[in-house]
């Protein structure tokens, strides 16, 4: 039995993977069928990336010596947050109202979204341990204690979910922007 799980995958099943080859990654922004509201949720799982990357980033920095530890607390609060937020809200939509109409839309590839529904359960496990890393490093900046260790966990926590979410991101575009493309379907 294959692991389709979001912590054991390395990718889509190749069952799952039959409109991908027949609409592959470098056709999609020219195919006649990509609109706006598509680019636009692509353009959401960039910034998804791009917030990790700069907590990421703010997070070595800060174990690296090279910010202030006040400055450091505001600016991963507000990314995490906003990370943490963001990401529910993108999820329910996607669960609640687009995976729905897809999966009808293309019978085939309806255990692709089981998987989506199952990674977007696992992430929210991820995102609550995500949360209380960062809790524990800001509250120990916040009592004037040494946040080296809560940081280097968060860090940690940080390099785990990014292989999460950029797994999950990959196959949920891998099988969803090929049915938009080939059904001519509009979130």
């Amino acid at each position: 039995m294959n692991d389709d799980t979001l912590e054991n995958r390395s990718g889509l099943p190749d069952a799952l993977r039959i409109l991908l080859e027949k609409y592959p990654r470098d056709l999609w922004k020219n195919h006649s069928n990509f609109d706006g509201l598509t680019r636009f949720w692509l353009e959401r799982h960039l910034m998804f990336r791009q917030v990790l990357g700069q907590l990421q980033g703010e997070s070595q920095a800060f174990l690296n010596g090279d910010a202030d530890p006040q400055t450091h607390a505001s600016r991963t609060a507000r990314m995490a947050g906003f990370l943490i937020e963001q990401l529910h809200g993108h999820h329910q939509i996607e669960d609640h109202h687009y995976f729905p109409q897809l999966a009808a839309a293309e019978t085939r590839l309806e255990r692709g979204f089981e998987i989506l529904d199952s990674d977007h359960h696992a992430l929210d496990g991820h995102l609550r341990a995500l949360a209380d890393d960062t809790n524990a490093m800001l509250r120990a900046i916040a009592e004037g204690q040494d946040a080296r260790l809560p940081a280097g966990a968060l860090e940690q926590r940080l390099g785990r979910f990014h292989h999460f979410i950029d797994r999950h991101l990959t196959d949920e575009e891998d099988l969803v922007v090929p049915v938009i493309l080939h059904h001519g379907f509009r979130l």
